[in-house]
């Protein structure tokens, strides 16, 4: 009997140590609390310092420089105010093609004709010039409508005459709008007026 209750003890025992957990004195006790609350506050400390550890600006910095206002207070728009009794002043062909044409006809972008390229300009010559004006006007391809825009129709008739007649055509100035002539004639565009006649 005795073998058997050395056994049950031995059980007893096993069975407590189970139980038992890692801390066994109040010194343990202490240092896993330590351990607990204060190392994962210290971590995250670290990692905010880390994130952040750019060079940082401290009261009166930069943020107050003449500059870095007027960008924070730059106006978003702007309202440009034209006088509709103002005389017309209109541009030339070669104006209009600088302004406009020129980005695709200049190069040849996206199978626009070339400026001065007569085999190109060819065929388009023969269609006529209204057909020119209106493909300029309404958009053909993947050349957008000019008309509406910036440039008033007359003006762009002007720049397909300008690139045209480069191209081999032998068009004619068109002749100014009555509105616009009566008002060009005292502008600049009274001695080129005077001339073409």
């Amino acid at each position: 009997m005795s073998g058997t209750q050395d056994h049950a003890n031995a059980q007893d025992t096993h069975a407590h140590d189970a139980h038992e957990g890692p801390i066994k004195t109040p010194k343990q006790l202490v240092v896993a609390v330590a351990f607990a609350f204060i190392l994962p506050i210290v971590i995250i400390i670290m990692l905010a310092n880390y994130v952040s550890s750019q060079m940082k600006e401290g009261a009166g910095g930069s943020g107050l420089d003449e500059q870095a206002v007027a960008a924070r207070i730059q106006r978003v728009g702007s309202v440009d105010l034209k006088d509709a009794n103002a005389p017309v002043v209109l541009r030339t062909g070669e104006q209009v093609f600088q302004a406009q044409c020129s980005a695709c006809h200049g190069t040849g972008l996206m199978g626009a004709p070339k400026f001065g390229d007569a085999g190109a300009w060819g065929p388009r010559v023969k269609s006529g010039f209204d057909t020119l004006v209106h493909s300029a006007l309404k958009g053909k391809g993947a050349m957008p409508p000019q008309g509406g825009g910036e440039a008033s129709d007359f003006e762009i008739s002007r720049a397909v005459v300008y690139m045209a007649n480069h191209g081999g055509a032998k068009f004619d100035e068109p002749k100014a709008p009555a509105a616009a002539a009566s008002g060009a004639a005292s502008g600049a565009e009274a001695p080129a007026s005077g001339a073409s006649q």
